[in-house]
């Protein structure tokens, strides 16, 4: 394998015994913060260093699980790798009483005396990570719970941990027969690719061997997930929180409102997701669609393979309108080696941006040649250039962005690539393909992401009135979702009931609707952009430097965004509508 291929995390340690050294700093970092307990109340001074040693503590602790994680995923099944991993992670359960007492400590102080403190020039920095603290007053536990809980946080996410290992490997869905008649291994990594096959039986035996392995460990997926949803909704009622939801937005500073509002808006524009079911239906020439017709290509004329290089140069094209700064910051991901690009058995599935305050804004893909992975690449450029930016730009207290905005730099510069090819091409073919490509972008990452989330409200909202979420429960309710969002042009089948058993982000407690909101909002910035408007792109970068310095929904509405109405998301799937009605016509449908 090129070298130049696989990510240098050299740069975060250049042997193990660096790394052994770290790990071992943790532990004194953690007994320098836990020496200020008792005291913070003692003068604002003293509260600046509590906060200063609690950040030194946390500096570290990234880096050190950082190198492990991405030394994991690298291949999944080397068990000393793993090994690091629950390492880090039993570390952090063992030092958590260490700090648990922080936020406790903080809120007992009394209100008139607090308020004091804020306006000294000592906590002048630190002044808005206290206000958004004291905000969580209501649901912060007494310091032998807090205590308590993060004892066992290690053995609370032991569900998620389990599911990921299953997953990613110990999963083995054996050989399929490609287009061409050969046998090769079915992955996480080439599954999408079998998906977007010209050759309907292709799609349809990757997809029925993939499921038939998944309804073989249902159970276990249900318990995993079970446990996990039973964690979200009892640490809620711990913390006197409404509901798991509220619990989940409210470290956003988030109001359900925008949750509900989302699933209501994309409900009312059902019809536009059907007329486009309706669209492909027709171009396929099939009297109904199988949920394994929804990735291929509606013009198999015009798929196209692309050489990783071929990608990265497209991708820098596209991302011209961000000004020539962000074109030379950008060309140091590939000369630098940010990322680890080919897809490999034993690698972890999927894609993404990670890193941490002191490393590179590393990403993970599984390159695979085709026109999604470059919009994959730019993606995961978007996360890690945001990550970049906010980086250099803001301190470490404050430099961690929100994961409400995690999406909209990303989905940003994948509409960019769009508008790109599309505009670049005489083709009028492959303008179809692009139309019909960027409907398929919308319609699995606002109309699938809001299922997604409508399937995690429910699970959480049955576990809350004690339904046991069992195997049958998740199936019949996922299978009722793809029903109601796919409409009646597709035969959604028994399958698809099982795709929840393989979703990761049901994990992550309340995610994925921020792709859907994310979305929305990069559908107006990336005009924003295109507009040429000096003023309307450093409003972006704006966003993209902000960090975690204010609230995100003012961070957005800064960029040019109000998230708060339901607005943007009605405005984006008017903008689906158009696509399919432009897609109509060029094909002459």
């Amino acid at each position: 394998m090129d070298n130049n291929m696989t990510w240098d995390l050299e740069v975060l340690y250049k042997d193990i015994e660096s790394w052994e050294q770290d790990f071992a700093k943790i532990s004194e970092l953690a007994e320098n913060f836990a020496s200020y307990k008792g005291r913070l109340s003692e003068s604002p001074a003293v509260l600046k260093e509590a906060i200063e040693a609690s950040d030194a503590f946390d500096r570290l602790a990234e880096k050190v699980y950082c190198y492990a994680h991405l030394k994991s995923d690298e291949n999944t099944s080397i068990n000393t790798n793993r090994a690091r991993v629950e390492r880090v992670k039993a570390k952090f359960a063992e030092l958590s009483p260490l700090e648990s007492w922080f936020d406790p400590e903080i809120m007992a102080i009394p209100e008139e005396k607090m308020n004091s403190f804020l306006e000294s020039p000592e906590l002048a920095f630190y002044r808005r990570s206290l206000e958004e603290l004291l905000r969580e007053r209501p649901h912060t536990l007494s310091e032998v719970e807090e205590t308590l809980l993060g004892t066992l946080s290690d053995v609370l996410c032991s569900s998620s941990s389990t599911f990921e290992v299953l997953n990613d490997a110990d999963m083995d869905f054996g050989k399929i027969k490609d287009e061409k008649g050969k046998s090769v291994l079915l992955t996480h990594g080439n599954y999408r690719r079998f998906l977007e096959s010209n050759d309907r039986n292709t799609r349809k035996r990757a997809f029925k061997k993939l499921y038939k392995c998944y309804g073989q460990f249902r159970n276990t997926f249900a318990s995993t997930l079970d446990a996990n949803v039973k964690r979200h909704v009892t640490g809620a009622k711990i913390r006197h929180y409404d509901s798991a939801l509220v619990a989940a937005l409210s470290g956003d500073n988030v109001p359900e409102s925008v949750y509900r509002n989302l699933i209501a808006c994309v409900h009312d524009n059902l019809a536009s997701f059907y007329d486009y079911m309706t669209l492909r239906r027709e171009i396929m020439g099939l009297k109904k669609l199988e949920m394994y017709d929804m990735y291929n290509p509606l013009l198999p004329g015009c798929k196209k393979e692309y050489s990783f290089e071929e990608a990265t140069r497209l991708v820098k094209e596209a991302l011209a309108p961000l000004g020539e700064e962000y074109g030379k910051i950008l060309s140091q991901a590939f000369v630098q080696r940010w990322m680890d690009v080919p897809a490999r058995k034993g690698k972890r599935s999927g894609a993404y941006s990670g890193g941490c305050y002191d490393s590179y804004p590393y990403l993970l893909l599984n390159f695979d040649s085709t026109l999604n992975d470059v919009f994959t690449l730019a993606h995961e450029l978007g996360h890690s250039m945001h990550s970049y930016y906010s980086n250099k730009t803001q301190e470490y207290h404050y430099a961690d962005y929100e994961i409400f905005v995690a999406e909209v730099a990303s989905t940003t510069n994948e509409i960019l690539l769009f508008e790109y090819l599309y505009e670049n091409t005489g083709d009028p073919d492959f303008r179809a393909f692009l139309l019909g490509h960027m409907a398929d972008e919308i319609r699995g990452t606002i109309y699938r992401q809001t299922m997604f989330a409508e399937f995690e409200l429910a699970m959480h909202e049955a576990a809350a009135a004690g339904t046991p979420l069992t195997a049958d429960w998740l199936c019949e309710k996922y299978a009722e979702l793809n029903r109601l969002y796919y409409g009646p042009e597709v035969n959604t089948g028994d399958d698809i009931s099982l795709e929840w058993a393989r979703i990761p982000h049901f994990y992550y407690n309340f995610y994925v609707y921020k792709y859907a909101t994310g979305m929305s909002a990069a559908l107006k910035l990336a005009a924003n952009l295109r507009s040429g408007d000096p003023a309307k792109r450093e409003a972006y970068f704006g966003f993209l430097k902000a960090g975690s310095s204010k609230d995100v929904l003012d961070i957005m509405r800064d960029a040019g965004v109000d998230l708060s109405q339901p607005a943007p998301v009605s405005e984006a799937l008017g903008y689906f509508d158009s696509i399919v009605k432009r897609l109509r016509q060029e094909l002459g449908r």
